[in-house]
């Protein structure tokens, strides 16, 4: 027999649930982004190099990162790490994991931003005396940025899903609230789980707003 749908429970657990987001997907989501692109420049920059040794190295992350699953990933700083003697709480684990994973795919969006700046942008840094590396942190790196945004944003809001994984190592997020919440009302995952469904989809939907607010912003530098 099919069970009815507790709505009373639905009304008690929602904030519960979304508590779990405010307090544990968004700050979770919004360090290993932070810490990520920071990867992703270094990376980036590694792959543009004209060194053989320092291409091959962002690289061979790059394809690392790119060709492993995040899960794996996170398996591995949680309950890898102890076998080499490295232990790591759950929070920074997923840290650590997100945030890797963020700088192996943020790093292609950066690298293709920069290369999308015309090369005249770098010779004119060169003409009035800047170094290489002062071209690329006041010239190009401004222009790369406003290119970057569209993808960066929709990584941003594919890390807010996938944060869900961290329940998998006892991260308490939203999904992790949900999940306890629904040991104790078996007869009840359906609605748990799609009431966690759609707090992470209204989370991403507010995000899409903003990304296109921002985005809208950003068009009117550009010259058409």
């Amino acid at each position: 027999m099919t069970e009815q749908i507790d709505w009373q429970l639905a009304r008690d657990s929602f904030w519960p649930i979304l508590s779990g987001g405010l307090t544990g997907t968004i700050p979770l989501t919004l360090v290993s982004f932070a810490i990520g692109l920071v990867i992703a420049l270094f990376v980036a920059l590694l792959r543009l190099s004209p060194n053989v040794v320092l291409a091959g190295i962002g690289t061979a992350y790059v394809s690392v990162i790119r060709g492993t699953p995040l899960l794996v990933q996170l398996f591995i700083v949680f309950y890898g790490l102890p076998n080499l003697g490295v232990v790591v709480d759950p929070w920074p684990s997923a840290i650590i994991a997100f945030s890797l994973n963020v700088g192996g795919y943020a790093a292609e969006i950066v690298r293709a931003a920069i290369l999308s700046v015309p090369r005249g942008q770098w010779e004119a840094g060169y003409t009035i005396g800047m170094s290489t590396a002062r071209t690329l942190r006041r010239i190009v790196l401004p222009q790369a940025t406003r290119v970057s945004v569209p993808p960066l944003s929709n990584t941003f809001i594919s890390l807010v899903k996938d944060t869900s994984l961290a329940s998998t190592i006892l991260v308490t997020e939203q999904f992790r609230k949900a999940q306890e919440i629904a040991a104790s009302n078996t007869d009840q995952f359906m609605l748990l789980y799609v009431e966690a469904a759609l707090i992470y989809w209204m989370f991403c939907t507010v995000l899409a707003t903003a990304q296109g607010a921002i985005e809208k912003r950003l068009d009117r530098y550009v010259a058409h």
